[in-house]
C-alpha cells in the first residue's frame, strides 16, 4: 500500500511539473490571461458551493506548493498555513493513537437489542429486573448500564412506559384462559348417514380435544361429553375461566352448569356471528380442507379412527402460524440446523406426511 501511495504521489509531481514545462513556452500575457480566468473560477465556485473537500493527494500538492506563493496570496488560497499545521497535528495524533483504549468495553448490540425488546415487552419491567433477566441469559451488563440503554434508545421507565394496555395484548392475555366448542359434521359415503363431531380447542395452545362423535347431539349427550371434557383435564381445569359456544339448542342449561362448577364461565356469542368463536370456526375450515374433503368416510367407526390419527398429528406435530410454527404439544425435539438425512412417516395412508429426522 505504502509503495502504491508513493507512485501515485510521484506521479502527481511529474504531471505538475510537465505542466510547468508548458508554460515556460507561453508568453506572459498569455499566463497573465489565464491567472485571471482562473481566479475568476474560484470564486465563482466559492460562492455557488460550499466547503470543498480535499483528499491526501490535494493535500499534498497544496502542502507543497503554498510555501512558494507571496504572502498576500497565500491568504486567498484554499488552504492555509494553519490547515497544513492542523493536518501534521491530525497525522502526529494518529500515529500515536493505540488501538487499546483503557476504561469500560462497547456493550455488544446484541445485548442492547435485547434489553430494548425486554422493556418493549415487559411494560413493568424497570431497569434492574432487566438486569437480572439479562444475568440468567448469561450476559454481565450492569444495572447502570441497562439503565444507559434505556436512556438512550428513549425508553421510558418502567411506572410510565405502557400506561394503557393494546387490544392486542389484552386478548392474547385472555387466550390463555379460554376454550371454544363447536359442531361439525361428516356424512358418510355408504349410508349418507350424518355424524356430528364436538370438539373443543384450548385457545393459548390451540390443542385440541375431540370429545365424541354422535348421530343424534342432544343436550343429554352434550353434557356428559363436557363431563368428560372436565376429567380429561383434571388438574388443569382450574387455569381456564372462559368457554365460548354459539347458541345451538345441543347447548343446555344443563352443560353450562357443568362448567359453572369448575368455575368456567360460558359466553354466547352473538345470533348468526360465526365470527365470534372464530378459533373454532378456523379449526373446521382447517380439517375440512386437510381431511374430510378428500377422504370418503364409511361409517362412525371410521370416522373415529380417522379423527383420533388426524387430531394427534394436529397436536403434536402440524406446526402453526400462531405459534411461530410449532405444534401445540410437540412430541419430538427440533433438529439441528445441519441435519441433512429426513425421513418421511405417511398418515392416513400418505394424505398426510411428517418429516423428521432420520436415526443414523
Amino acid at each position: 500500500m505504502i509503495v502504491g501511495v508513493a507512485l501515485r504521489l510521484l506521479y502527481l509531481v511529474f504531471v505538475q511539473l510537465g505542466g510547468w514545462l508548458v508554460l515556460l513556452g507561453r508568453s506572459s500575457a498569455v499566463k497573465d490571461v489565464e491567472l485571471l480566468v482562473l481566479r475568476h473560477e474560484v470564486a465563482v465556485l466559492r460562492r455557488t458551493h460550499g466547503r470543498p473537500r480535499l483528499d491526501w493527494a490535494d493535500r499534498a500538492v497544496f502542502a507543497m506548493l503554498v510555501r512558494r506563493l507571496p504572502v498576500w496570496l497565500r491568504e486567498h488560497r484554499l488552504v492555509s498555513p494553519s490547515t497544513v499545521l492542523r493536518w501534521h497535528r491530525r497525522l502526529v495524533a494518529k500515529k500515536w493513537t493505540y488501538p487499546n483504549r483503557t476504561g469500560r468495553p462497547r456493550i455488544d448490540e446484541t445485548v442492547v437489542a435485547l434489553i430494548e425488546r425486554m422493556a418493549r415487552e415487559n411494560a413493568g419491567w424497570g431497569y434492574r429486573r432487566i438486569h437480572g433477566e439479562l444475568l440468567k441469559l448469561g450476559h454481565h451488563a450492569a444495572a447502570s448500564t441497562v439503565r444507559r440503554v434505556l436512556k438512550r434508545l428513549r425508553v421510558p421507565p418502567s411506572p410510565s412506559r405502557d400506561t394503557d394496555t393494546s387490544w392486542r395484548r389484552f386478548l392474547c392475555a385472555q387466550a390463555a384462559s379460554m376454550l371454544a366448542c363447536d359442531f361439525f359434521h361428516v356424512d358418510c359415503a355408504v349410508t349418507l348417514k350424518r355424524v356430528y363431531v364436538f370438539f373443543v380447542m384450548e385457545v393459548g395452545t390451540r390443542y385440541v380435544h375431540i370429545l365424541g362423535t354422535t348421530t343424534n347431539p342432544d343436550g343429554q349427550w352434550t353434557t356428559q361429553q363436557a363431563r368428560n371434557l372436565l376429567l380429561s383435564l383434571e388438574d388443569r381445569a382450574s387455569d381456564f375461566r372462559f368457554l365460548v359456544r354459539d347458541r345451538a339448542g345441543q347447548f343446555t342449561v344443563s352443560f353450562d352448569s357443568v362448567l359453572a362448577d369448575a368455575g368456567i364461565d360460558v359466553v354466547k356469542i352473538p345470533p348468526r356471528c360465526p365470527r365470534a368463536n372464530c378459533y373454532a370456526e378456523r379449526f373446521v375450515g382447517t380439517i375440512r380442507r386437510e381431511l374430510t374433503d378428500r377422504l370418503l368416510i364409511i361409517n362412525e367407526h371410521h370416522l373415529k379412527s380417522v379423527l383420533n390419527r388426524y387430531v394427534s398429528h394436529y397436536n403434536h406435530r402440524r406446526p402453526h402460524r400462531a405459534r411461530h410454527h410449532t405444534p401445540p404439544r410437540p412430541d419430538h425435539p427440533i433438529a439441528g440446523p445441519r441435519c441433512r438425512s429426513v425421513r418421511r412417516r405417511r398418515v392416513l395412508g400418505g394424505l398426510i406426511n411428517e418429516y423428521e429426522p432420520a436415526v443414523a
